[in-house]
């Protein structure tokens, strides 16, 4: 249910940017599949404005790769295929290695020590079974390291991928699979950057993200043979 007093802002650009927001939370929280149609009235309607911010969010998620503006259709959330997909893993490991080295060379104490207290967060999440828990934490350490790496132009891009890759799901399919191999990962990154290390912290960074992109073909394939079994054919 969208809370339309956050709506209620002072200028249009403000108003953009907010329905923006609400629509790039939907896609991402799965409410909104790829391939669906998105209604520029129908979203106004929902949010108490114009059509005129939603015109403009849409045509900022059409940049972003979000959505796409078709003839004769309408905007409809964008749907990307496997190798795209893949793509986006490569590219976005090269970034997050960046972004790894960038806080070793320039991190404070203070965020040094808050990537350590999120590891230990996560750790004590994962041992007791908390699932939710875990994966918020998961997406934050990988935000902060992102925020204090202090290169925005990396950040902007590899928000941007994360957000992409999202539009590629399959209902049923887990992508949380070996968590203690990914922990593993996380301390080696937090090591290196508690080590001053860049090359450390760069091979790190991007080997999780790789490490990952393998993890996620491993359970899209048990995800495909669990099929096979159930109805004997081939998916």
């Amino acid at each position: 249910m969208i809370d339309q007093p956050r709506f209620h802002a002072r200028n249009v650009e403000t108003l953009t940017t907010s329905v923006q927001r609400e629509i790039e939370r939907m896609i991402m929280a799965g409410e909104v599949a790829a391939g669906d149609r998105l209604s520029e009235s129908a979203l106004a309607d929902a949010m108490g404005v114009s059509r005129g911010p939603v015109r403009e969010a849409m045509r900022a998620l059409a940049q972003a790769g979000l959505v796409e503006i078709i003839a004769n259709k309408g905007v409809v959330v964008r749907r990307i295929e496997m190798e795209e997909v893949l793509d986006l893993y490569d590219l976005r490991g090269v970034i997050f290695g960046l972004a790894v080295e960038g806080v070793a060379c320039n991190g404070t104490a203070g965020q040094v020590a808050e990537l350590k207290q999120n590891l230990a967060d996560m750790i004590s999440a994962y041992e007791a079974g908390d699932h939710g828990r875990y994966y918020e934490l998961n997406v934050a350490f990988h935000a902060a390291i992102a925020e204090y790496s202090g290169n925005a132009r990396a950040r902007a891009i590899y928000e941007s991928l994360v957000k992409e890759m999202h539009l590629f799901r399959r209902r049923g399919l887990s992508f949380v699979s070996n968590v203690e191999a990914s922990l593993d990962e996380h301390r080696d990154i937090v090591e290196a950057i508690a080590a001053g290390d860049a090359e450390a912290a760069f091979r790190a960074g991007r080997a999780h993200v790789m490490n990952g992109k393998q993890r996620f073909l491993s359970t899209l394939q048990q995800s495909r043979a669990h099929k096979e079994v159930e109805t004997g054919e081939p998916r």
